[in-house]
C-alpha cells in the first residue's frame, strides 16, 4: 500500500477481504456450469491418491502445478517444509492421510529459494523461530561435510533446500504408520521433490524409498503394533 491513511487502509483492508467473496462466487458458478455434479461429489467424501507436506510459502500452489483438482490431494504446509517428530500437527497429518485415507504417495516439496532454509544458514538470533530452524540447522550438521566442499554460496544454498526435503522424507519413513501400512499393503511410497520458482518445474530428488525404509528399519523399525509382553 503506497498510502498510510488510516482510511485509506480501512478500506484497502475491506476490499481485499471483499475481493476473496466475490472470487468464490465466480468460482463455484463456473465449477457448476463446467460439472454440474462437482459439488455433489464433493459431498460425498475424499479419497486422495497424495500426501503433500510443503512450504508455507504463497507462490507455490500445491493443486496448480501438479494438475491436481479438488479432492485429489491431501495438503499440509509450514515453514521449509518440515516432518518434526515433536510436531502433533504434522504428525496428525500423516497418521490420518496413512491410515485413514490410505494415500499412495506421500510428497515432501520444497522449494530452492526458501526463506526458512535461508535464515537457517544465518548466524543470527531469531528468537521464536530458533527452536524450529534448528531442524534444518542440524540437517545442515549431519551434511556438513559435503556443503562445506561447496564453496559457491548459491549451490550450497540449493543443495541444503535438497538435502533438507530428503532428511524431513527419512522422517516421515520413521514413522509407525508409514511402515506398518507399507508392510500391509505396498504403500505409501515416499518421494522427495524440490519446486523451481525460475522455470516453475519440479525435480524429483529420486528418492529410494525402498532401500531407505530397509536402512531406517535397522534402528527404527515400528512395524510391529506392540512391544512384545506388554
Amino acid at each position: 500500500m503506497a498510502s498510510e491513511d488510516p482510511q485509506d487502509v480501512r478500506k484497502y483492508l475491506q476490499q481485499s477481504h471483499d475481493r476473496i467473496f466475490e472470487n468464490n462466487k465466480k468460482w463455484a458458478e463456473e465449477q457448476k456450469k463446467k460439472h454440474p455434479e462437482f459439488f455433489e461429489k464433493l459431498s460425498a467424501g475424499q479419497a486422495p491418491e497424495y500426501l503433500w507436506i510443503g512450504c508455507s510459502d504463497s507462490r507455490i500452489p500445491a493443486e496448480a502445478i501438479t494438475g491436481l483438482g479438488a479432492g485429489e490431494m491431501f495438503i499440509h504446509r509450514n515453514i521449509a517444509n518440515l516432518v518434526c517428530a515433536t510436531d502433533l500437527n504434522v504428525m496428525s497429518v500423516i497418521n490420518y492421510a496413512v491410515r485413514h485415507l490410505h494415500v499412495k504417495h506421500i510428497i515432501v516439496c520444497g522449494h530452492y529459494g526458501c526463506g526458512g532454509v535461508k535464515a537457517a544458514m544465518t548466524p543470527k538470533d531469531l528468537g521464536l523461530l530458533n527452536p524450529w530452524l534448528r531442524n534444518i540447522r542440524d540437517v545442515y550438521r549431519l551434511h556438513d561435510d559435503e556443503l562445506s566442499a561447496i564453496t559457491d554460496s548459491a549451490k550450497r544454498y540449493d543443495r541444503l533446500v535438497e538435502l533438507n526435503v530428503v532428511e524431513q522424507a527419512k522422517n516421515i519413513i520413521k514413522t509407525a504408520a508409514v511402515q506398518q501400512l507399507y508392510k500391509e499393503k505396498g504403500y505409501p511410497i515416499v518421494h522427495g521433490w524440490v519446486f523451481g520458482f525460475n522455470d516453475g518445474r519440479l525435480k524429483d530428488l529420486e528418492i529410494d524409498f525402498e532401500g531407505q525404509l530397509k536402512d531406517i528399519q535397522r534402528i527404527y523399525d515400528l512395524t510391529s503394533d506392540a512391544l512384545e509382553g506388554s
